[in-house]
């Protein structure tokens, strides 16, 4: 499978629209957005959790959802997916897996989007800086020497990484518009 041409350069929406045209399928884009995670998230520990073989899964199901198709990873932070940890960047709960879906995730399940994986943030969200000791620094992909900030730094750095055009974000004290500033 060919990966899709100039990936990066779609938004969600406009990634959706080729779905629903027929013009690539929710598949070649999960495996575009798995070929941008492994070419990137090595030098951006954006990623913690890979859900390659769950997001392959749900690119098979049909699906009529405004953002049918769309790769989409998830804070791991809160948005709860069934069997699959969520450690809040604590090592206490690295491999405590959820014992179901978060209605936060049934909803973008249900908008169609293909989740990939989750994504890095500081200890229970508490810091404006992606570093906790469970998964290691998150950095920024314009300058790696730089934070992409908290506690949505790992979905702001995969985003703006060019990994997937959507990611889940919380803005309890600035948890989304500082990594947003910062990427």
């Amino acid at each position: 499978m060919q990966p899709i041409n100039e990936y990066t350069r779609y938004d969600g929406l406009a990634l959706s629209e080729l779905v629903r045209t027929k013009l690539v399928t929710p598949l070649e884009l999960v495996e575009t957005a798995i070929g941008e995670i492994e070419k990137h998230n090595p030098a951006l520990n954006a990623v913690i959790h890979k859900m390659y073989d769950y997001a392959r899964a749900a690119a098979q199901q049909p699906s009529d959802g405004p953002l049918a198709g769309v790769p989409f990873l998830l804070k791991d932070l809160l948005g709860t997916v069934a069997g699959v940890p969520t450690a809040c960047g604590t090592r206490q709960l690295k491999n405590k897996p959820a014992a179901q879906d978060s209605e936060l995730v049934r909803r973008y399940k249900k908008a169609g989007l293909l989740i990939l994986g989750k994504t890095n943030t500081p200890e229970f969200g508490l810091t404006p800086f992606t570093e906790p000791e469970a998964f290691g620094a998150t950095r920024n992909p314009w300058d790696l020497s730089r934070t992409p900030g908290g506690s949505s730094g790992g979905s702001a750095a995969a985003v703006a990484g060019g990994m997937v055009p959507l990611a889940s974000g919380g803005d309890g004290g600035g948890s989304i518009r500082i990594p947003s500033s910062c990427c």
